[in-house]
């Protein structure tokens, strides 16, 4: 599979399964809505459309072109030393989550970085939109920290695009306004994160806000003890977003770019 090819595949997952969680937190929604749908989709989803073109202008190959690349150049660990193909495959997919789930921590740390993640909190619902719903910047640092984790590990090319798509599905569950059976969702949070674990992390309470980074694999939190169960107001009445940003105008595409310098 080439890049172009690549970039096709993951397009259509990404748009499958958008609108497939939309439907379902349709059908099964855990949050009575804040915001109408029409004063969110339209911005949340211009901004991934922006962010498509940006990475596509920026950075034309992405991650796996990277990975190609290091495989010809026999650069990075996975390309010094032998290892099983699906022992190599299962350990990049899995540093990646863990550089992801690193990255994500600086956002929140760093005050320049958390200028431009706060766009993402800033949204006064939780939904799959949410999920998709980050700075043009911010994106182009994340696959810039991509690429540089993928060029050290020597990644081979399936993991790269494995995780990519990984990356995308869950992002979008996580973030869906979705009721999962309590016992479902215990058992879920277990192995990945769910839309009640990190629904959490868009608490307005700071210190909910710094817990559960996680996007994919939900070990992270727990070994680094970032892990939050339950919102301390409950998922019905927590308050979501940021104390700055609370009028539905931030909500518009123009304020959502130019929310990071204000």
């Amino acid at each position: 599979m080439d890049v172009d090819q690549e970039s096709l595949v993951r397009l259509g997952v990404y748009g499958g399964a958008l609108a497939l969680f939309a439907w379902l937190e349709a059908v099964a929604p855990r949050r009575v809505r804040a915001q109408p749908r029409l004063a969110r989709w339209p911005s949340n989803l211009a901004i991934a459309a922006l962010n498509t073109l940006a990475l596509r202008i920026v950075f034309p190959t992405a991650a796996i072109g990277v990975a190609l690349w290091a495989q010809g150049q026999g650069f990075g660990f996975f390309n010094l030393f032998d290892a099983p193909p699906w022992a190599a495959v299962l350990v990049s997919v899995i540093v990646l989550d863990l550089a992801v789930y690193a990255q994500h921590v600086a956002m929140h740390a760093a005050p320049p970085l958390w200028r431009l993640h706060r766009m993402h909190h800033a949204d006064l619902d939780v939904d799959v939109t949410t999920g998709v719903r980050f700075h043009p910047l911010e994106i182009l640092i994340s696959m810039a920290w991509k690429m540089a984790v993928v060029a050290a590990l020597g990644a081979p090319a399936p993991a790269v695009f494995l995780f990519e798509v990984l990356l995308n599905a869950t992002s979008l569950f996580n973030h869906a306004n979705l009721k999962l059976p309590a016992p479902l969702d215990r058992a879920l949070r277990l192995a990945i994160v769910t839309p009640d674990m990190h629904r959490v992390h868009h608490s307005i309470d700071r210190r909910e806000t710094d817990s559960n980074f996680g996007f994919n694999l939900s070990v992270w939190d727990r070994l680094f003890r970032t892990y939050r169960a339950q919102p301390e107001a409950g998922h019905e009445a927590m308050e979501i977003g940021l104390p700055l940003f609370r009028d539905p105008r931030e909500l518009r595409l123009d304020r959502l770019l130019t929310l990071p310098f204000r």
